[in-house]
């Protein structure tokens, strides 16, 4: 039972009373999409909806079969995690239980290393203090943050009201942007798969502007902010497109986009042009990815992570592109023109 909370807690981001409290039928699955019901405790939001993996449904349902199969008080009944007795305060399992499980379980951990090195270059012990239930909330907004997820897409999966708070997990330091871009500006190539390097981090900031699926160097879109393309989305047929490793997630979804465009072109018994069209979008963008895959697979392993960080960098700085927070000037009562 507590490796099943942990495991929800760890993929879903919800609060450790929101877990704890689940009711036993808390899954939906329509077409093949599983869906998590849940309740906002916090924020007195309830049958609230989030979309979960596949993995993280088949725990729950390997679970629940478990727990259809044990005693439990009968105020416990409808719940995921039940209470062990009725002696509990809680008819669920009880958030401070969770966190006293999880506590020792990391205590019973005999190495736990960090990231951080020591002076001699070994890697320093992990700060166990940091393991707690609501951590994992912290650490699934990160992770989606770091992929470069819309803002406001976190904001619905993280249940927020207010997008500011969504926003903090987005601030990225003008010297870890500049790191990042030192770092990716080596790694461009062009439509073809050419090395294409840009010639400092000023050249890739100021003469190219990012697009869904990598930078443009066409002087009218770069002016425009990237809303000027005659071309828009059919970037891997452009001269001007300069793709890196960073956008690696956009350019493979985009493939699955277009690879379902197609079927359903065909479905249509679309013309032949439409067709072939979506062939060769698909064949271009296919093949820049396997450019990048293979060209990252034939650099030395510290290499790989030093990009793979700058590019978690880069797609937060690209998710929050659009979310520019305005100042905001706060007026008295009372003072002229305060309407």
């Amino acid at each position: 039972m507590l490796q099943t909370a942990y495991l929800v807690l760890r993929d879903t981001g919800r609060r450790p009373i929101e877990v704890a409290s689940l009711r036993l039928k808390c899954l939906e699955t329509r077409k093949g999409e599983n869906t998590l019901l849940w309740d906002n405790v916090k924020k007195r939001r309830y049958g609230r909806k989030l979309p979960i993996t596949r993995e993280t449904a088949d725990v729950i349902r390997t679970w629940q079969g478990r727990r259809r199969q044990i005693e439990v008080p009968s105020r416990s009944r409808k719940y995921l995690f039940p209470s062990i007795t009725d002696r509990s305060g809680f008819a669920h399992m009880e958030a401070s239980s969770l966190a006293n499980s999880m506590r020792e379980w990391v205590a019973a951990i005999p190495v736990l290393l960090s990231d951080e090195l020591d002076e001699h270059g070994a890697r320093m012990p992990f700060d166990r203090t940091l393991i707690f239930p609501y951590a994992l909330r912290h650490a699934y907004a990160q992770r989606h943050a770091d992929a470069g997820i819309p803002v406001d897409v976190l904001k619905e999966l993280m249940d927020h009201r207010s997008i500011v708070t969504t926003m903090s997990y987005y601030q990225v330091s003008l010297k870890r942007k500049r790191e990042a871009i030192t770092t990716m500006r080596r790694h461009t190539i062009d439509r073809s798969g050419r090395p294409a390097p840009f010639t400092s981090t000023t050249d890739y900031e100021a003469q190219s502007v990012a697009v869904p699926f990598g930078n443009c160097r066409e002087p009218s879109n770069v002016k425009a902010g990237g809303k000027a393309c005659a071309i828009r989305f059919q970037c891997a047929g452009c001269g001007f497109y300069r793709p890196d490793p960073s956008y690696m997630p956009a350019i493979e979804q985009h493939v699955n986009d277009l690879r379902a465009d197609l079927e359903t072109a065909k479905a249509m018994d679309a013309d032949d042009f439409v067709v072939r069209n979506l062939t060769d979008q698909i064949t271009a963008f296919t093949t820049v990815a396997s450019i990048i895959r293979d060209r990252l697979g034939s650099l030395p392993e510290d290499e790989r992570e030093e990009i793979a960080e700058a590019s978690a960098v880069l797609r937060k700085v690209r998710a929050t592109r659009d979310h520019t927070l305005l100042p905001l000037t706060v007026i008295r009562k009372g003072t002229p023109n305060a309407g």
